[in-house]
């Protein structure tokens, strides 16, 4: 969602109770309550502002991105969709433009050391959103990672549907969501004007993504699985009823409109779109890089020097590697074992049930060793779902979704199943750990639990933090007992070996003139994984420059820090109120994060007593 992570305008007091379909009425308000909020003519202090500009913020962002409401389990417009066009997105460009005015209006100097992060914090929101508007990102709207053809069933599926009420609002999106394919089509279509398109060879797999949302019963498309089975707690007629609507919709609305989209995408923007596959070759492009460097990694690392960490990790690991297939036994060279690694039937599943049977024991197993390693967990539940089959073939080995305590739905950590010869069993244990717990399941929820904090530290993130916390996570399997046989140790370095060689490719590819096929050898040279998977991966780098950067530095960061602490405290440290300190406020850029850990072994010091993390459950 662009304008959430961009930052947006804000609210000073609760909306009025306009219709929900009024959403230009509701808008207008927000930006009378800005207004005031700037002049401050009742003259209120420093800390009361910042604390309406942080409720207008939420109050903006709920309107702006309904699915953001539904995503929290919030009051808001749960039948309702972004509005996608592109005359909107100019519109929210210049609110966050607004936005950043009325926040200096605030005095800085007047707030104290928590309000004064908080505002660090919304400013640097809202200058990467004022920066990053000239990039043109909006007429990317499709790839193979993401887009309408994957979005909408996801959402629909996430909605909760368990009265008349929420399928009536599952209803209203799913005959509304042809208003965003129509506006895709015309962001596509300016894409190819302006020569902002993904790489030809990365859309290979979306047209099928298309057709795969059709079916010629409705209810066997993905768009209709809520209606297909309806619980007893909606009336038999509410069912019929809202069965027929969904259908009408999907016969006359939303397949005639995914079909247009398949049209377009086969006959027109795929031989059109471009054979570069550096972002660098886009409309200043290596201005967007740098900017998409800064912000994933929240750092002033340049490419040059990200490339050079990278090598020298690569580098390290693969040496830890080697050590692994000496002790390990194995008569063979790197390659040799890595070939077995790949083909060898004992580290493989015959069926998908047995793999995601393996990753829920696996899960199971981290359950129980969190206690060792921090005081502090959540309540939110999680689970093991399989990728959907949608979008199976071109999404990335597993990925992990939120949940929410006031949705009533727990986190999941979806794991693929499609191409089970490219699903080893040696790499589950570091995926697990990175995508459920101690990985991004425990640290998203905990940051959601965090209820002392405003709202766009609970649900809001730096991605260097949270995938640098996931990949720290995978370091922590020994302390919890996994990574006991050489296979799966080897699975466990393969995986931090991959997120080096991100800083590689990703560089390579997008700042120093690497090729598709350059950064796949690179990545088959250099770790286990299956030649499908490194596609997978490279082509993911492709279309999301700079984002695979955040993994890799993160971690170091978190690394370095830890390192420290030990040093720094000694016998004093404690690895649980270190885990604690690191979660407890929140995702945060990781120069904050340093800044607050350096405070904390300060207290640790002078024996100043702790404070529990705020919201977070023992």
């Amino acid at each position: 969602m662009r304008c959430f992570v961009a930052g947006v305008c804000l609210a000073l007091v609760s909306l009025p109770a306009f219709a929900a379909d009024d959403v230009a009425a509701r808008r207008d308000a927000l930006h009378q309550q800005a207004d005031t909020l700037a002049a401050n003519e009742a003259g209120h202090s420093a800390s009361e502002r910042l604390t309406a500009f942080i409720d207008l913020f939420f109050e903006y962002t709920l309107l702006e991105h309904p699915e953001f409401a539904t995503m929290l389990g919030m009051p808001g417009d749960h039948g309702r969709w972004t509005d996608n066009s592109l005359a909107a997105d100019a519109r929210r460009d210049a609110e966050t433009e607004r936005a950043l005015e009325i926040l200096r209006t605030i005095p800085r100097a007047e707030l104290d050391g928590a309000d004064r992060l908080n505002y660090d914090l919304i400013e640097e929101q809202l200058v990467d959103g004022v920066k990053g508007a000239r990039f043109q990102g909006e007429l990317l709207a499709i790839n193979q990672m993401g887009g309408v053809q994957q979005n909408v069933a996801q959402m629909l599926t996430m909605m909760p549907a368990q009265s008349t009420g929420q399928y009536e609002n599952v209803a209203s999106r799913l005959c509304a969501a042809d208003r965003l394919i129509e506006n895709d089509l015309v962001k596509l279509a300016k894409g190819i004007e302006a020569g902002v398109t993904p790489p030809k060879v990365t859309l290979r797999d979306v047209p099928q993504q298309i057709l795969n949302q059709l079916a010629e019963d409705p209810m066997e498309s993905p768009l209709l699985q809520a209606f297909a089975s309806m619980p007893e707690s909606v009336p038999a007629a509410d069912q019929e009823r809202l069965r027929t609507q969904a259908a009408a919709c999907y016969r006359d609305k939303l397949a005639p409109g995914f079909r247009k989209l398949h049209t377009y995408m086969t006959e027109t923007y795929i031989p059109a779109a471009r054979e570069s596959i550096g972002v660098v070759a886009l409309p200043e492009g290596e201005s967007w890089y740098a900017y998409n460097v800064r912000q994933m990694t929240t750092t002033e690392l340049t490419p040059q020097e990200i490339h050079e960490i990278g090598l020298a990790e690569v580098k390290r690991i693969r040496g830890e590697m080697d050590r692994v297939i000496k002790e390990s036994g194995f008569e063979g060279d790197f390659e040799a074992f890595t070939d077995f690694l790949r083909t060898d039937p004992q580290f493989y599943f015959e069926d998908a049930e047995s793999l995601l049977a393996a990753y829920r024991d696996i899960s199971k197993r981290a359950d129980a060793q969190l206690v060792k390693l921090f005081r502090h967990l959540p309540r939110t539940p999680y689970g093991v779902e399989p990728v959907p089959s949608y979008a199976e073939k071109s999404q990335t080995t597993a990925y992990y979704q939120p949940g929410s305590l006031d949705a009533g739905r727990p986190g999941t950590f979806f794991a693929n199943t499609y191409d089970l010869a490219s699903r080893p069993k040696w790499e589950m244990e570091a995926l697990t750990l990175h995508e459920a717990v101690p990985g991004h399941h425990l640290q998203i929820a905990i940051g959601q639990e965090l209820e002392d904090q405003p709202w766009f530290r609970r649900f809001g993130g730096y991605t260097a933090f949270i995938e640098g916390w996931g990949l720290y996570s995978e370091s922590l399997g020994e302390d919890m007992g996994f990574y006991q046989d050489p296979y799966s140790k080897f699975g466990q370095l393969t995986y931090e070996i991959w997120r080096a060689i991100r800083l590689v490719v990703d560089t390579g590819m997008h700042a120093l003139g690497w090729s598709r096929q350059q950064a796949i050898d690179y990545f088959k040279v250099n770790t286990g994984k299956a030649e499908h998977d490194i596609v997978v991966e490279v082509d993911r780098y492709i279309v999301w420059p700079g984002q695979a950067l955040a993994y890799k530095i993160g971690e170091l960061k978190i690394k370095e820090l830890r390192a420290w602490a030990e040093t720094e405290l000694g016998e004093q440290f404690d690895v649980r109120a270190f885990h604690d300190k690191v979660l407890g406020n929140g995702a945060l850029p990781l120069n904050v994060l340093e800044k607050n850990i350096h405070e904390w072994a300060a207290e640790v010091k002078e024996g100043k007593p702790e404070v529990a993390s705020p919201g977070a459950r023992g």
